[in-house]
């Protein structure tokens, strides 16, 4: 357990460290010069760490923003965070967890090599947050032990490598094959967006291609629009809210310049974001060709959500706006139904909606922007509601799962592990093997339809 600790905590769930030896062990089936293998590495890591860094500034900056939409409009009730689920999950199920996504990622690459779906799936929190929820909600059903570290690991490995390829047509017509793939656990969200985008897009111009007067030349600055849309919604909330909300966020300054800085800040963590993704594209793509050539044959990386923020940024911002609308209708639609109370969360709005945006944008431009990632915001909205129930002692809490996979996977982990531990056995290997068809099935017409 010491040895596989030390690979869960300092190993796979970094992603930095992750995707480095994923480009280090491409690098070096490629027989790179032991310059080019150093700098490829340690340029992947840097890449990812950048991301993060991007990333953790976009979540510093919305957690104001949470504070004042839920005071603003005076909110109580659940507000799904998965960093807040999952560290009061790991005080029960922390070896679990640990041997789940240790296990899991074996099975991805296990179901990579000998399926036509050759996805290795690099997120290393999401596969940290998706190992929990299993833990908890197969655990909670009764099962212990050995059983569940297997059953969770049979359906971590699937989901790892499914969700990746339902998407992957969608992924492949954004970044114009540029050799990845997604790996982030909203698939569910961006595929039904993409779906939607198809159905109510027709003849709609894409969210990059709006053309707009000379004087409003700066919308055509993604940065730009994105600073200034963030720092108009702070402002108002600042008013709504009022001074008292963000005194302890200010230091005694003018809390209504606080709101604006904040929204400058946003749009500066979004250029942080893109630079990141690009030095990892450049670094990584080449790389895991080494991967594909000697190990997986025709192995594709899946990473994380902002990688294909470059390729629509205006799909971005859309998405994050209509994906809390989403939640907020959805907020008022779950009481009636018998549901918890699902506060908006603004971090999985932000990298939800926005990716969901750019998914809705790549099949039906602006409309399929705005409703899919309208559709989305619904969606994890009502799945955290109905995951409540699978959690067991966790559904006390007043967070819960905030991504779509993490819920849909959560209940049917838990639904099949209630049938007791063979029964479970069964259903679980069953289920996959049918998942991971539709996953083949999907990614060889892809191929063929690209012959």
């Amino acid at each position: 357990m010491a040895v596989l600790n030390f690979i869960v905590n300092e190993i796979l769930s970094k992603p930095a460290l992750l995707v480095g030896l994923m480009s280090l062990v491409g690098l070096l089936a490629l027989r790179k010069s032991f310059s080019d293998t150093l700098s490829g590495t340690v340029k992947t890591i840097l890449g990812f760490l950048i991301l993060s860094a991007g990333a953790n500034l976009v979540i510093t900056t919305l957690g104001p923003l949470e504070v004042m939409v839920k005071e603003a409009f005076n909110l109580h009730g659940v507000i799904p965070t998965n960093e807040a689920i999952v560290a009061l999950a790991l005080k029960d199920f922390a070896t679990e967890v640990a041997a789940i996504m240790a296990l899991g990622f074996v099975f991805n690459l296990i179901f990579a090599l000998i399926t036509p779906a050759k996805f290795v799936f690099l997120t290393g929190h999401h596969l940290l947050y998706m190992a929990t929820v299993l833990a908890v909600v197969i655990g909670s059903a009764g099962i212990k032990g050995a059983n569940l570290i297997i059953i969770g690991s049979i359906l971590q490995g699937t989901i790892a490598t499914i969700m990746p390829a339902f998407v992957h047509p969608f992924t492949k017509k954004i970044t114009g094959d540029a050799g990845f793939a997604l790996g982030h656990y909203n698939s569910l969200g961006y595929l039904v967006s993409g779906l939607i985008g198809k159905l109510v897009g027709k003849g709609s111009k894409s969210t990059e291609e709006i053309k707009v007067p000379e004087n409003l030349a700066f919308l055509k600055e993604p940065l730009v629009i994105t600073s200034v849309v963030m720092m108009i919604i702070y402002v108002f909330l600042a008013i709504v809210a009022g001074p008292d909300v963000l005194k302890d966020y200010t230091g005694g300054g003018n809390y209504i310049m606080y709101a604006i800085m904040q929204g400058l800040t946003f749009g500066a963590a979004i250029g942080i974001i893109i630079y990141g993704v690009r030095m990892i594209l450049a670094e990584l793509v080449p790389a895991f060709q080494g991967i594909a050539e000697r190990l997986i044959p025709n192995a594709v990386p899946a990473l994380d959500c902002p990688t294909v923020f470059p390729y629509a940024p205006n799909a971005v911002v859309i998405g994050f706006i209509f994906s809390v609308i989403g939640g907020i209708v959805g907020m008022f639609l779950v009481g009636p139904l018998g549901l918890a109370f699902i506060i908006p969360g603004m971090i999985p709005h932000f990298f939800d909606g926005g990716t969901a945006g750019v998914y809705g944008n790549s099949t039906g431009g602006l409309w399929g922007a705005i409703i899919g990632s309208f559709v989305n915001g619904l969606l994890i909205t009502f799945l955290p509601a109905l995951l409540l129930s699978y959690l067991g002692g966790l559904g006390l809490a007043n967070t819960t799962f905030g991504d779509s996979d993490f819920c849909w996977a959560g209940i049917l982990g838990g639904s099949l592990s209630r049938l007791g531990s063979v029964g479970a056995y069964i259903s679980v290997i069953g289920v996959c093997v049918v998942l991971l068809a539709i996953a083949s099935y999907v990614t060889t017409r892809l191929n063929q339809a690209e012959a």
